[in-house]
């Protein structure tokens, strides 16, 4: 948006400075201008509103020129907050370490926490089975399965939600 801008400015001054460069434009009645090998005649009226569609270019020019700067540095402006927040979390961290460092270093010497810290060492709590074998030093097999007695035969049967009549056959 800048560069469109300062394209459009330029663009406006060109065409102001072509205007006052030429002082036939500005004594006579009707000015003629030359671009690129071709000649316009303009009437007092049209030149008038020439000289106000410049205008308008410069000051559309402008408008961007001005909306890009302040586009560009609402984006710097949150990229240096973003920046700053980081470097304060960064450093919030640090504090936080170094006073976990300080209370490590001051406390004393405790057991590892963990399965062996939460894990009751009683012998009762070893031996849950009561076999007179510690629990941990028990192979892990899986067990014998227990037989379940079948069901005796219905004549309804849930079928998908629905009951079902079977014929039953002697």
């Amino acid at each position: 948006m800048i560069v469109l801008g300062l394209l459009l400015i330029v663009l406006a001054g060109a065409v102001m400075v072509a205007a006052f460069w030429n002082e036939t434009a500005l004594s006579s009645a009707a000015a003629s201008f030359t671009v690129f090998d071709r000649t316009f005649q303009f009437s007092p009226l049209e030149f008038f509103l020439a000289g106000a569609a410049t205008g308008a270019l410069f000051l559309l020019g402008l408008a961007l020129l001005l909306s890009g700067v302040r586009h560009a540095a609402a984006r710097r402006r949150r990229l240096r907050d973003s920046r700053l927040a980081a470097r304060d979390r960064v450093a919030q961290l640090e504090e936080e370490k170094r006073e976990l460092e300080r209370r490590l270093e001051q406390a004393p010497a405790a057991p590892p926490a963990g399965r062996a810290a939460d894990r009751d060492l009683s012998p009762a709590a070893a031996d849950r089975d009561r076999d007179g074998v510690a629990d941990r030093d028990e192979p892990t097999v899986p067990h014998q399965r227990a037989e379940v007695p079948r069901q005796p035969e219905s004549t309804d049967q849930l079928v998908a939600g629905r009951h079902q009549r079977t014929t039953h056959r002697p």
